[in-house]
Parts: structure tokens; sequence; C-alpha cells
């Protein structure tokens, strides 16, 4: 491990990009161990059945796995979502906050999966997602 190196960590962490900020999301906490984000359901986040969206849930525990492998992985790599399961547990009605708390599973070298837990306020779970992260020997430069 002495050739691995370094995460960038936690405080070199970007502000929201401005999708999550459209989302709503929220960045609660920041740690190599665990990141907590929390979104705020609206109206315009629901589905035809008037709760939360899968693919809002989706967004926010994409947002904080990618924030985990962020800090997680040296300064000189990016990363990229190559696989995520989510399983939808409860729904979430609009006024209610959900929380997403991500936890690295394994931290290797070219990957790293991830553990994310959304919980209603009401402490229930809604949703557990599993994603899996490739690192990148790609600076963003073309």
């Amino acid at each position: 491990m002495a050739d691995r190196e370094e995460p960038r960590g936690a405080d070199a962490m970007p502000p929201q990009s401005e999708f999550a900020k459209l989302a709503g999301i929220r960045l609660v906490e920041a740690t190599l161990d665990r990141v907590v984000c929390e979104m705020h359901v609206t109206e315009t986040l629901t589905n035809r059945n008037g709760v939360l969206h899968g693919g809002a849930m989706m967004t926010l525990a994409d947002n904080a796995a990618g924030s985990v492998a962020f800090i997680n992985i040296p300064a000189s790599k990016s990363n990229t979502t190559i696989e995520a399961k989510t399983n939808f547990l409860r729904g979430v009605k609009v006024g209610d906050t959900v929380t997403a708390t991500c936890t690295p599973i394994h931290r290797g070298r070219t990957t790293l999966v991830l553990q994310v837990v959304m919980t209603r306020s009401d402490g229930k779970q809604a949703a557990v997602t599993t994603q899996t992260h490739l690192v990148l020997d790609w600076n963003g430069e073309g």
C-alpha cells in the first residue's frame, strides 16, 4: 500500500453540482468514512402517485455515493458510477425530508463499492442503494 496515492479528502469537496441544487440536495456531512445528504420532497420531485419519484431518490443516492468516491480517491483521479442497484422500501410524501447516508463497503485501487441508506424523517428506511464506482485516470480535460 506504500505506492498508493493518498485520498483527496473531505476538504477538497467542491460545491454541489447545479443538478444537485436543482433537486434540492444539501450536503450535511462529509468524511472519508461517511457522507450525509438531505433532500426536501417537493411537488416537483413526485411521481404520478404523489410520492417521491424513484429517479429523484436515485439522484440523491448517486450524489451521496459520488461524494464518498470523490473524496476517497487521489486528486489525480476521477470516477464514474458503473453500477447502481436500489431497493425501494417505502414511499416518501411531499413535505418530508429524505436523508441519505453513504458508507464505503470496499475502497480498492480501481473500484469502490458504496452503500447508501435513505431514511424518512420518521426514521424508517425508504430505500437502500449499492453502487460500484470505477476509478479513472482522467482529469476532465478532453
